[in-house]
């Protein structure tokens, strides 16, 4: 037996699983308290929780066990009593829930809204969540994942992946870009090429590996809570496979505006 979901606009998400006795796959949907399309989901890992972010500016982590196919769950941070379409949680964004995703333990949440912020919810049980907001200056993030229990990787519209932490006691924070960038030219040929593209193509030559908003990006190697390799998709019709090397980001960010 196993279970996979599936999102839509239609304000609700399917939990489908197979039915050995039918031979046939079936579905319970998650609907309340969803009022407007649904943009992301995450499975907690325990394979029981998940979190769905929302066009509403809102995440939310639901229990989605179905007695009969899953594994009781432990008690976690996230509550003891899980019966189906539980709200565990419920977190505000200033604009559209773009993605979700659970730390390696499970024990914390992170989204990304349209406002370009990146939100880290820690719940407390019996308690108010804490939630730790990153305010950034850039463009939003579409899509996120988390390379250990103290770092996620973001990347969005500005054709860039970027890297937040959390060390040495410090609140979460913008380390910094991830993208080296392109190697330049001369500026005068820089200039002549930059409007030449913009002549023939309409699209000015970035700075940046991706040329276009990065889509999606995606753990490629490593372990959960220590992920080594990842890659990116965008706009552009690229495919990029990154190493994940923190240490470098100290000497990126001489050289960039951030």
């Amino acid at each position: 037996m196993g279970t996979t979901l599936r999102a839509s606009g239609a304000r609700a998400i399917s939990i489908c699983y197979f039915e050995e006795d039918n031979d046939w796959w079936v579905s319970k949907h998650l609907k309340k308290p969803i009022r407007s399309t649904v943009l992301s989901v995450d499975w907690h890992p325990d394979n029981v929780l998940l979190a769905a972010g929302s066009a509403e500016n809102k995440a939310r982590v639901f229990s989605a066990f179905i007695k009969g196919v899953d594994k009781r769950p432990f008690p976690s941070v996230w509550g003891d009593k899980l019966p189906f379409n539980t709200v565990c949680g419920e977190f505000s964004s200033r604009g559209w829930v773009h993605d979700v995703a659970f730390s390696p333990s499970g024990d914390a949440l992170a989204f990304t809204g349209h406002d370009a912020s990146v939100h880290v919810v820690y719940p407390v049980p019996d308690q108010a969540p804490v939630v730790v907001t990153i305010d950034t200056p850039s463009l939003p993030y579409l899509s996120l994942f988390w390379a250990s229990e103290n770092s996620i990787v973001a990347a969005g519209h500005d054709c860039a992946p970027a890297l937040f932490e959390k060390s040495n006691g410090q609140d979460w924070h913008l380390s910094g870009s991830l993208d080296q960038g392109k190697k330049k030219v001369s500026a005068d040929a820089s200039v002549l090429n930059r409007f030449r593209q913009l002549d023939s193509r309409g699209q000015a030559d970035l700075n940046t590996t991706h040329q276009n908003t990065i889509t999606q990006i995606l753990p490629y190697a490593g372990t959960r809570d220590n992920i080594t390799h990842f890659s990116t998709s965008g706009v552009d019709g690229k495919l990029v496979i990154w190493e994940l090397d923190p240490s470098r980001v100290s000497a990126i960010l001489s050289n960039l505006k951030i």
